[in-house]
């Protein structure tokens, strides 16, 4: 008896550690999450909700629009309301080529001319909300080094949870937290760390569903909890697959504003 319980308990332990080795690894779950189809172009409304410590809030209404190209992705935001910000615009282009940074611009209709976000602008807050032109962009896994550091049932659903530490020194942040849904590869939440590795930020994801059969966040939120302010984003009147063409991602189309 006691030669085939520790048999027994061998071919358990084996079967265990094969099971563990099926699951992905930490880079394998952020190149998913990255690769996840999201349809060739996209046009949505958005509502912009700023919020500060004392419960004051603020309304901005954009409209956005997303294209895949060959090399990467371009997207452009146009400010509709309230009258202080309308005709603000935001472009940035995506490649998908490691080690190539985003190209990002914004136009201010009281300065008449589009501005480039230079490397060092990245940090600034974008109009004011919780999330910084480099949240805007699309940050490729090779940026990083991941390591899954758990996993957890989320509404019956395997949750992943894998931290992400920049390879380059003098980043934003020190390392972030993702929670990731299997098999979906949706990012559930995200906690961002200071170069102090403090707790800086929280990303929330409120809503999502399958739009034309892809899965796209329809609210979310960034807190920055050390400032206790948060920005709160809604998307509405998602269409996927409509046609958007190449000449709406260009300084002049900034400049002109959404139409």
């Amino acid at each position: 008896m006691k030669r085939f319980s520790l048999s027994a308990a061998f071919f358990a332990a084996i079967a265990v550690f094969s099971l563990s080795a099926q699951e992905p690894s930490g880079l394998e779950i952020m190149q998913k999450v990255y690769e996840r189809p999201t349809g060739g172009d996209l046009v949505s409304d958005l509502t912009m909700t700023l919020t500060n410590s004392r419960g004051d809030t603020r309304e901005r209404k954009l409209r956005q629009f997303r294209k895949e190209f060959k090399d990467g992705e371009r997207k452009i935001m146009f400010f509709l309301a309230p009258a202080d910000v309308k005709d603000t615009s935001f472009m940035s282009w995506s490649w998908n080529a490691e080690g190539k940074d985003d190209e990002q611009w914004i136009y201010l209709p009281a300065l008449k001319r589009v501005k480039r976000i230079s490397s060092d602008s990245k940090s600034d807050s974008f109009m004011g909300s919780d999330f910084t032109y480099d949240d805007l962009g699309e940050r490729h896994p090779s940026e990083d080094t991941h390591r899954r550091i758990g996993t957890e049932t989320v509404e019956g659903e395997t949750v992943y949870l894998v931290e992400s530490v920049p390879r380059e020194p003098g980043s934003l942040y020190s390392r972030t937290v993702s929670w990731v849904v299997k098999d979906k590869w949706v990012g559930l939440k995200k906690e961002f760390f200071d170069p102090k590795d403090r707790h800086l930020k929280t990303l929330t994801v409120k809503k999502y569903d399958r739009v034309d059969g892809f899965w796209v966040l329809l609210e979310f939120e960034m807190e920055n909890v050390q400032k206790e302010h948060r920005t709160t984003m809604r998307i509405a009147n998602v269409a996927i697959d409509r046609g958007v063409e190449d000449e709406l991602f260009t300084e002049r189309m900034m400049m002109r504003g959404a139409r």
